[in-house]
């Protein structure tokens, strides 16, 4: 079987005691070692956002982190005004996503790969009667850090509910959920907290689940404050988990714990930085200034004599899998991913590898464009003009 070095903003390579904590015993999801299991990955889930149980809960869903989305976009807003802020294919989704459960769904839209615009945001809050406000932490389609501390701000003044898709940010990023006036902040198991996907999970408000008994059930699997209720009360799912990825979330929630925030954050960034310069030495560009960019993403322009399917099977090749580009992007950029377990080693494999892979396309192009040898050259004796003969080239 073949060891593919996963650099994507995920899934992830993943770390050994992740991989064994899968094949732990078999347990049934309704005895009191699943009830063990979920309160060790809640009260861990708690220590990383540096938050108390007293004031904030967090929900496990057997799911990918479209389905902590979902669960929030349908279960927080009922019938009250949503504005959804984008400025990229993810932030699309939330829109496609609300739009399906919320009549009153707004979008304030900036252009893809580019800033939010704060003094807009608030602009538009001032003249419109909005009740909940989402947006997108780590927007990778373009690799943008987007600013939940100053969006957090700018709701927070106007009494708004705020709710953030962390999907790739949270085990990336420090997050400060009181500073930055988050009410349901969304995530992923399998990007930066490095473990198998299937599952996300959401934190949230107590005194803001306590509000959802109130608010109308728009879905039976999703609905969040069914999931609030059956940790509060039971430390219990209300559908059937996955119980064997939760053994595998909550290892790699101890080893983020082990680490530190601070110290993965520090180690993405460093990781990122180098397979930038990198990047530049072999004279890439990069959709976005780095002074934007997330901590574990780079998209970069694909040179224009290279197809970007035949740039991603040549990595292949080398057992490195990276992103297309999405949405107007797509055949414009290709996308690295610095997350999971990846060595120093393999940073430098893959930049050889990159090399490689750009020298064989430009050597192609350097043969493709030699002007025909002349003892390829044949003369017609009747019309006495040059007619070149096709010169195949291997």
């Amino acid at each position: 079987m073949n060891n593919y070095l996963l650099f994507t903003p995920g899934p992830v390579n993943v770390a050994d005691n992740v991989r064994q904590a899968v094949a732990k015993e078999d347990i049934c999801h309704r005895e009191v070692e699943f009830d063990q299991l979920l309160q060790s990955i809640e009260s861990k889930l708690l220590k990383i956002f540096r938050v108390k149980q007293a004031d904030y809960r967090a929900v496990v869903i057997t799911g990918s982190g479209t389905a902590a989305n979902e669960s929030m976009l349908s279960s927080v807003v009922g019938d009250k005004n949503i504005l959804i802020i984008t400025n990229g294919e993810f932030g699309e989704r939330l829109v496609d996503i609300s739009t399906i459960h919320n009549k009153n769904t707004f979008r304030l839209d900036f252009p893809w790969g580019e800033e939010l615009d704060i003094d807009k945001i608030s602009d538009y809050l001032k003249r419109n009667k909005i009740d909940v406000v989402a947006m997108v932490h780590h927007e990778t389609s373009s690799g943008m850090l987007n600013s939940i501390e100053k969006v957090g701000a700018v709701v927070n003044k106007h009494n708004i509910l705020f709710i953030v898709d962390g999907v790739s940010s949270a085990g990336a990023e420090e997050i400060d959920m009181k500073k930055c006036h988050i009410d349901f902040f969304s995530s992923s198991s399998s990007k930066a907290m490095n473990s198998y996907s299937g599952l996300s999970f959401i934190l949230g408000k107590v005194e803001e689940f306590e509000k959802l008994k109130k608010l109308p059930v728009k879905t039976m699997y999703l609905n969040l404050y069914k999931f609030y209720y059956f940790i509060k009360t039971f430390y219990q799912t209300p559908n059937t988990p996955a119980v064997h990825l939760f053994f595998a979330l909550e290892q790699a929630l101890a080893n983020l714990l082990n680490e530190g925030v601070a110290n993965r954050h520090a180690l993405l960034k460093a990781r990122a930085t180098r397979l930038r310069k990198g990047m530049t030495k072999l004279g890439l560009k990069f959709l976005i200034a780095e002074k934007n960019m997330c901590s574990v993403l780079t998209t970069v322009y694909i040179p224009r004599n290279i197809n970007v399917g035949s740039f991603r099977q040549k990595l292949r090749e080398k057992s490195i899998i990276i992103y297309e580009g999405k949405g107007c992007f797509k055949n414009k950029v290709f996308q690295v991913g610095n997350i999971g377990e990846l060595s120093a080693n393999d940073i430098r494999y893959f930049l050889s590898s990159l090399t490689d892979v750009l020298e064989n396309f430009n050597s192609i192009e350097k043969s493709n464009l030699l002007p025909t040898p002349a003892a390829f050259i044949s003369v017609s004796p009747f019309t006495k003009k040059l007619s070149p003969t096709k010169l195949s080239i291997a």
